[in-house]
């Protein structure tokens, strides 16, 4: 599917399968890629949501936010280039910021929801409250949704399944073959992890804990596999 195919906002329908989705890219193209080189958008939009959540993330999560953005980057330009349409890069960002909404300990005592729904609810009610697009709001809600949401079969938004490569890559160390060394040490240096490993399986656990029915429990081992990131301890 070429850049012209693509619908906006990242709406294309892809395979929820990360193996098929990514079944066309190789570690052949995976190179350096600054952070620099990802600048974060400047619209009127993009500012407001920055500002609102460094307010409510944080330090830890935001930086994660922002590592997970420029990965995005990364792995379009290297791997995805046919996402690359005016609207993916800025609500990609959109999405990146607002996507661990639901796990700041304020909003993880705010409700019985699992941390992704009560997130993308709180991100739509903002994007809309600021006056995103419909298209581009609704697109976020269901890519934050659908973040943790890892299967086999059926389908998933490209902006859905960007975020998923992403936040794995991030947290627990997976598809490394697409992001070369110096790309880790770029973004790391830009958006300092802090301790990311331990601060977010600690989080899982309360969630778990609290919620014995959230989408986290989806995931076998998840507090365990984000703790043990092998490939991100030296950052």
């Amino acid at each position: 599917m070429s850049n012209a195919d693509q619908l906006p906002y990242g709406w294309s329908a892809v395979p929820v399968s990360l193996k098929a989705f990514l079944s066309t890219t190789s570690a052949k193209s995976t190179a350096p890629f600054a952070a620099s080189s990802a600048p974060e958008p400047t619209s009127e939009l993009s500012t407001t949501i920055r500002s609102f959540a460094q307010k409510e993330l944080p330090e830890q999560v935001f930086n994660h936010s922002l590592r997970v953005y420029t990965y995005g980057i990364a792995l379009v330009t290297q791997h995805l280039s046919h996402l690359l349409t005016p609207t993916f890069a800025e609500t990609l960002y959109l999405t990146c910021l607002l996507h661990d909404l639901g796990c700041t300990p304020k909003n993880l005592r705010a409700t019985k929801m699992s941390f992704e729904w009560w997130g993308a609810l709180e991100g739509l009610r903002e994007l809309r409250d600021v006056g995103a697009e419909k298209d581009q709001a609704e697109g976020v809600f269901e890519a934050i949704v659908r973040h943790q949401d890892l299967g086999e079969t059926g389908n998933i938004t490209a902006l859905g399944a960007v975020l998923q490569v992403v936040t794995i890559f991030d947290n627990v160390g997976h598809f490394a073959e697409l992001f070369a060394k110096e790309t880790i040490e770029s973004v790391t240096s830009a958006h300092p992890r802090k301790g990311w490993s331990g601060c977010f399986s600690e989080t899982i656990k309360q969630e778990i804990g609290s919620k014995p029915w959230c989408h986290s429990t989806h995931i076998e081992n998840f507090a365990e596999d984000v703790a043990g990131n092998k490939l991100m301890q030296p950052y």
